[in-house]
C-alpha cells in the first residue's frame, strides 16, 4: 500500500484548483516570463536516460499505477515529443476508506535539491489521451524533506482541474501551493491521482514543456497580511504606536500592580490555594480585556522584571478562540462566584455585541482581529478556531437563557460544511477568502483538540458521523517518522461503523497518540466536554494515561521537579513554541518548558497530583504574579515567560470551574442540544481492547 509520509491531517485534498490559460491568456502570460529554468523537455531525451529522473509509485503494484514512455505527437500543429503517461487506479479497500488512508499513484521528477525560491509559478503542457479516455483533474505537488524530522516530508499541492482532449499551457502559482514556505532543497515533483477522487478509473495523458517560470505576478498567498488601516490611523492621531500605547492601556479594564506575588501568602490549604489562584487568574482576564468592546486581548508581555507600561508590550489583537475561550471564562467566574449574575451578563452581552458587529465570511469569522477597531487582521478562516467560538456560544447560552437567543443566531448564521471535504470524511484546516481556496490540509488525527469541533458538527447535522470514524486512532506502520510503531492496529467494526484501531505502549501504559505529545491536546477538549464520563474507555482513559505519562517522563526521565508540556511562550523570549512529551505524540513536540496551563488541565484527569504540581510551580519559581500564573518558566535554569496569554489563562480558570465546581462548565456544554446529538456516538469505542 502507497501512504504518504505526512501525517493524514496533512493529506492534500482536492480544493485547490489551478487556471488553466490559452489563446490570448496563454500569450500575455508568456510575455510576463523573466526567467525559467525548465525541469523536463523530453524533444531529445532517451528513455533510458527518462527513467534515470523519473519514477513510477508505488513500484510495488504491476496491475496498478502510471506506466510511462515517449512518444512523437503534435502540439499547435507542429510535431513534438512528449511524455505520455498511461494509468491504472488500484481499488480502495474497506480498511483504507474507514481509516482515512489514501490509495493514491504517483509520477515524481526527481529534482536533486532545486531552489526555486526566485520563481513564481510552475508552468506545463497537458492534455487527455482521447484514445484511453481519461479523468478531468490531476494533482500536482512538490515535496522537500522535512528541515528537522528524518523520513518526514514538506509537500506543497495544487489540483490541476479542466483537462480535455486539447493542448493547455497550465500556469500554477506557487503561492497557492500551500504546505511549502521554503522554496530551497526540493525533492521530488509529483503528478498524482487519488483512488478517492479519481472518477476514471483507467486512462492517459500527454505532458511537456515543464517549467519554473518568474513572472514577477505571484498572485495573492496565504501568508498575505491584511492591515488594520483603522487602527494605524489611531495611532497616527496620537503620534504614533508609542505615543499611543497609554491610550492602548486606557482601553483595557485594568492593569497588574506589582510583577510577583510572596508564595509565602498564598494559602495552605489546598483547595483554597485553588480557589485564590482562580481568583487572581479571572481578576487578570477580566482586567486585560477592551473595556468597549469586551474583547480579550491576545497576550501582554513585561520586560526588565518590572511591569511599568513602557516595559511592556500590549498585543490589542484577538483571535476566535480567545473570544470562544473568553465566553467560557464568564461562564467559569460566575459558576466560582467571583462575579454576581448580572455582572457576568453585562460582560457576555458586551462580546456578543462586538461579534454581531466584525465582519464574517460565510457566517464564520475570520482568525484574527485588532480589538481596537474590531478590523479583521487575517485572510483566513479556520475550522478548529470557529468550532471553540461555537462551543463557548453554547455553554454560555446553557448557562444564561437570557442570552440563548442571541448566542443562537451567532450559532446558526455558519454551516460546519463549508469545511467538511466529502471526498475524504475529514475536516479542512480551513478557508483563504483572498485565494477563494480551500486549506489542503485537512485534521484527520482523532486525537487533537480539533475533535471538539467535529463533534459539534456532527452536532449540527453538517458532517456525518461516519466522519468521526474516519479520523485516525494510529499511522501506519509505513510512516517511519513516527515516534513510535502501533500495536495491534486492526479493522474494528462495531453498530455499524468501521474503522482502524491500535495504540502506542511506553512502559506498561498504552495510548492513542497525538500529533504532538502535549496536554494541549489531550485535554483541552476535556475542559467543555467530560469525556471520562461520556467516553470512559477511549477518550477518557487516554487523557488520564496522557496525564501519567506526562508527570513520569518529566519527573523519572527528565528529573524535573515540575510537570505539564505543552505549546506555550518560550522563557526569556516573546515567542510561542511548541513542547511536549515526545513519546506521546506521532511526531512529538520537543521537551523544553513547563507551562501553567498544562499543570491546570491535569486536574480534569488527576486532580490530587495536578494541584500538588501547581503549588510546587508557584514555590520554586518566580512565576506568580498579581494575576495569577505567568505563561512558562524553563525547570532547569528556572527562567519564566513573563507572559500573560489569554487562551492560557482562561483554560487555568476553566479547569478549576470544573475542579472546584462540580463540573460546572462542562455540565452546560454537555446540556447543549447540539451536544446530546453527538454524544452517543463516543462512548462505546474502547481504546486498547
Amino acid at each position: 500500500m502507497l501512504t504518504k509520509t505526512l501525517p493524514i491531517f496533512l493529506i492534500l485534498s482536492l480544493a485547490l484548483i489551478s487556471s488553466l490559460s490559452q489563446g490570448d491568456d496563454h500569450a500575455a502570460s508568456l510575455e510576463s516570463v523573466l526567467k525559467q529554468v525548465t525541469l523536463a523537455d523530453f524533444e531529445n531525451l532517451g528513455e533510458d536516460a527518462l527513467k534515470q529522473d523519473w519514477r513510477a509509485a508505488p513500484e510495488d503494484k504491476p496491475d496498478a499505477g502510471f506506466r510511462f514512455s515517449l512518444e512523437n505527437v503534435e502540439r499547435e500543429g507542429k510535431p513534438t515529443r512528449d511524455l505520455h503517461l498511461s494509468y491504472i487506479m488500484p481499488g480502495v479497500s474497506a480498511n483504507n476508506e474507514t481509516a482515512g488512508q489514501v490509495q493514491e499513484i504517483d509520477l515524481v521528477l526527481q529534482l536533486r535539491g532545486l531552489d526555486a525560491s526566485d520563481y513564481d509559478h510552475l508552468a506545463f503542457w497537458i492534455k487527455g489521451d482521447s484514445a484511453e479516455d481519461f479523468n478531468k483533474q490531476i494533482e500536482v505537488e512538490f515535496r522537500r524533506p522535512h528541515p528537522t524530522v528524518a523520513g518526514l516530508r514538506e509537500e506543497g499541492g495544487s489540483v490541476v482541474g479542466g483537462i480535455d482532449g486539447e493542448w493547455r499551457r497550465v500556469m500554477v502559482p506557487l503561492k497557492e501551493m500551500i504546505g511549502i514556505r521554503d522554496w530551497t532543497n526540493l525533492s521530488e515533483l509529483v503528478f498524482a491521482l487519488h483512488a478517492r477522487d479519481t472518477r476514471i478509473p483507467q486512462g492517459g495523458y500527454f505532458i511537456d514543456d515543464i517549467a519554473l517560470i518568474k513572472t514577477g505576478h505571484p498572485g495573492p498567498g496565504a501568508d498575505d497580511l491584511v492591515v488594520a488601516w483603522k487602527k494605524k490611523a489611531w495611532e497616527e492621531a496620537f503620534g504614533g504606536e508609542t505615543a499611543a500605547r497609554p491610550h492602548l492601556k486606557d482601553r483595557l479594564a485594568g492593569w497588574p500592580q506589582q510583577l510577583l506575588i510572596d508564595p509565602a501568602t498564598l494559602p495552605t490549604d489546598g483547595r483554597e490555594f485553588l480557589r485564590r489562584l482562580a481568583l487572581d487568574t479571572w481578576r487578570g482576564i477580566d482586567a486585560l480585556t477592551d473595556k468597549a468592546h469586551g474583547l480579550p486581548l491576545d497576550r501582554i508581555h513585561f520586560g526588565n522584571g518590572s511591569v511599568e507600561l513602557a516595559d511592556a508590550r500590549i498585543g490589542d489583537y484577538t483571535g476566535v478562540t480567545n473570544i470562544g475561550f473568553h465566553l467560557l471564562a464568564i461562564v467559569a467566574a460566575h459558576e466560582l462566584k467571583l462575579i454576581e449574575r448580572e455582572q457576568a451578563l453585562e460582560r457576555l452581552r458586551l462580546t456578543l455585541a462586538a461579534l454581531e458587529q466584525m465582519e464574517t465570511y460565510h457566517g464564520f469569522y475570520y482568525n484574527y482581529y485588532n480589538t481596537t477597531t474590531l478590523e479583521r487582521t487575517s485572510n483566513f478562516i479556520s475550522f478548529v478556531d470557529s468550532s471553540w467560538l461555537t462551543a463557548g456560544l453554547m455553554a454560555a447560552r446553557m448557562a444564561f437563557p437570557e442570552i440563548h437567543e442571541r448566542c443562537t443566531r451567532l450559532i446558526e448564521q455558519g454551516d460546519y460544511r463549508f469545511f467538511y471535504d466529502d471526498q475524504w470524511k475529514l475536516m479542512s484546516h480551513g478557508y483563504y477568502v483572498n485565494l477563494g481556496l480551500r486549506n489542503n490540509m485537512h485534521y484527520g488525527a482523532l486525537y487533537a483538540e480539533s475533535r471538539i469541533g467535529s463533534l459539534i458538527a456532527i452536532g449540527k447535522g453538517e458532517a456525518p458521523e461516519e466522519h468521526w470514524f474516519a479520523m485516525a486512532r494510529t499511522f501506519p506502520n509505513e510512516f517511519t517518522w513516527q515516534s513510535n510503531q502501533p500495536l495491534n492496529r486492526r479493522e474494528k467494526t462495531e453498530r455499524g461503523f468501521h474503522w482502524i484501531g491500535g495504540y502506542y505502549q511506553w512502559r506498561d501504559y498504552r495510548y492513542v497518540p497525538s500529533w504532538g505529545g502535549s496536554l494541549f491536546e489531550a485535554l483541552m477538549p476535556a475542559l467543555v466536554l467530560d469525556e471520562k464520563r461520556y467516553a470512559p474507555a477511549n477518550l477518557g482513559r487516554n487523557g488520564e494515561i496522557h496525564t501519567e505519562i506526562q508527570r513520569r517522563y518529566a519527573l523519572e526521565e527528565l528529573g524535573y521537579p515540575v510537570w505539564g508540556m505543552s505549546p506555550s511562550s518560550m522563557p526569556g523570549s516573546e515567542r510561542y513554541t511548541e513542547y511536549g512529551v515526545h513519546i506521546l505524540g506521532s511526531l512529538g513536540y520537543p521537551e523544553g518548558a513547563v507551562t501553567p496551563h498544562a499543570a491546570a488541565l491535569a486536574l480534569l484527569t488527576e486532580p490530587e497530583a495536578a494541584s500538588a504540581n501547581l503549588r510546587q510551580l508557584a514555590q520554586r519559581y518566580p512565576i506568580y504574579g498579581d494575576f495569577g500564573f505567568y505563561d512558562a518558566v524553563d525547570p532547569k535554569s528556572g527562567v519564566v515567560a513573563y507572559q500573560y496569554l489569554c487562551l492560557n489563562q482562561a483554560m487555568i480558570l476553566i479547569a478549576l470551574a470544573n475542579h472546584l465546581g462540580d463540573h460546572a462548565v462542562q455540565k452546560h456544554f454537555a446540556a447543549d442540544p447540539i451536544m446530546q446529538r453527538a454524544l452517543p456516538l463516543i462512548g462505546f469505542e474502547n481504546f486498547f481492547d
